[in-house]
């Protein structure tokens, strides 16, 4: 377990803080294999999950489901054969907060 995946998630809306450049840096240290992509003008982090089969995917999907039911936040999520495309922001402020790292690093955690 990363020290990331184990912080609560807080309260956000849409006036929450983005995360700071430095805090970006910081928390991607827990979860190397995410990239920050931009998309419409707003930060997101994103990683693609590969899986031997689409069962396998479909199963990985699931697992993330969960986690972000729990968390009250939710990602996008495409599953493919083979593989899942997972993508944390947070909606109303478009941007990223540090909800989405945390959830980045829980995300990895059930695809272990």
């Amino acid at each position: 377990m990363s020290q990331l995946s184990e912080q609560a998630c807080e309260a956000c809306s849409w006036d929450a803080p983005h995360v700071t450049p430095e805090e970006m840096e910081t928390y991607r240290a827990d979860i190397p294999d995410w990239q920050i992509v931009e998309r419409d003008g707003i930060m997101q982090l994103e990683r693609v999950f590969k899986f031997r089969n689409f069962k396998q995917a479909l199963a990985f999907t699931n697992r993330v489901g969960d986690i972000a039911e729990e968390a009250g936040h939710h990602p996008a999520l495409l599953t493919e054969w083979g593989k899942v495309t997972v993508t944390w922001w947070s909606h109303e402020m478009k941007g990223l907060h540090k909800n989405d790292f945390i959830l980045a690093a829980r995300t990895d955690e059930v695809a272990q």
